[in-house]
């Protein structure tokens, strides 16, 4: 099988590979950068348990080629904590009680992520809209939003 060669940055590290042309980023990830905080849950891009941050915008990690992704910035949950401190949503989630079982976890950090940024100051309802396209099938989602809103609210405070 031919290997073609992608650059890409993840988690603020330079990448250099030899990937197959049929290899998704989601492989990419967990497979050759050992980043395994990204999941498949549906391989299909309907569950959002793949999600990452390519230049900073919400995608689908399992539906997007790797080679889609040369020259730009991933961002995976592996890369929102600095320093050794949590990022404030990963600690919101804690505090909250918004994880259960953890497989859709990432994925809705990462989407929460782009929703903050784009919102630093979102309503409820606007979370719920911006979480939509991620499924947990544990939680009933009510923790969920808390912690983006108390999130929100954290990093509202220290500006």
């Amino acid at each position: 099988m031919k290997k073609i060669p992608l650059t890409l940055t993840v988690n603020d590290e330079a990448c250099e590979l030899l990937v197959a042309a049929h290899w998704t980023l989601l492989d990419v990830l967990r497979d050759e950068l050992d980043l395994t905080g990204t999941k498949e849950g549906c391989g299909e891009g309907v569950c959002g348990s793949c999600t990452v941050l390519m230049d900073g915008r919400p995608i689908r990690a399992c539906l997007t080629l790797a080679l889609e992704a040369a020259g730009t910035a991933i961002t995976t949950v592996e890369g929102l904590a600095a320093d050794g401190d949590l990022d404030p949503l990963q600690q919101a989630f804690i505090d909250h009680g918004a994880v259960q079982c953890g497989f859709c976890t990432s994925g809705m950090l990462m989407t929460a992520k782009a929703l903050l940024t784009a919102d630093p100051d979102p309503d409820e309802n606007t979370v719920k809209r911006g979480l939509s396209g991620n499924i947990c099938r544990c939680t009933g989602y009510t923790k969920i939003v808390e912690a983006v809103s108390a999130a929100a609210q954290t990093v509202k405070s220290k500006r």
